[in-house]
């Protein structure tokens, strides 16, 4: 009896220890990465590419423009004409307002269309239910977001399982 009241107090110590130095696992996901990976042909993507494609083209152009108008004032300024100079400085000025301005609100709109298309519905549930998957069966606690957590200075590759969850993502969507 004495032997089985001591086996019994010996297990439940070797357990109480055991399960008190159990490690917190933490892995990192870069959902930017996995986005262009995964998604990058649909065509809520496609659209998306097109519209920065024709946004920067705009920018290009209008960019064009100024640079020319700034090697049209040189040359009326090599001329002495004041009167030309002084109208084309006012034109360059006013164009260059409105790149910055087009600009200003051209990136604020690709970045509120690549937010919303990262944060679709199903785009989140798809990716949240592999990321439980790939967490339990790898034995992690936690899974932290690499690009939304400035709090992190440094980790190793081998937390990193952002390939992991695009390979799986990709292997489930051509089933």
């Amino acid at each position: 009896m004495k032997k089985l009241y001591v086996c019994a107090v010996l297990c439940f110590c070797v357990s109480w220890v055991v399960s008190a130095q159990q490690i917190t696992r933490i892995a990192v996901v870069d959902l930017p990465k996995v986005y262009t990976a995964f998604f990058r042909e649909s065509r809520a993507v496609r659209d998306f590419e097109a519209r920065s494609a024709r946004v920067q083209s705009e920018i290009d152009r209008m960019t064009t423009e100024i640079q020319n108008l700034r090697v049209n004032l040189a040359e009326a300024q090599a001329r002495d004409n004041q009167s030309q100079a002084t109208r084309i400085e006012a034109d360059i000025t006013r164009r260059s307002e409105a790149l910055l301005n087009y600009h200003r609100t051209q990136m604020e709109a690709l970045e509120t269309q690549r937010n919303r298309l990262a944060q679709s519905e199903s785009f989140l549930n798809q990716v949240n239910d592999e990321v439980r998957f790939i967490a339990e069966s790898q034995g992690f606690s936690m899974v932290i977001n690499l690009r939304a957590n400035n709090g992190i200075i440094w980790y190793s590759p081998t937390v990193d399982i952002t390939d992991m969850l695009i390979a799986n993502l990709r292997a489930r969507a051509n089933q």
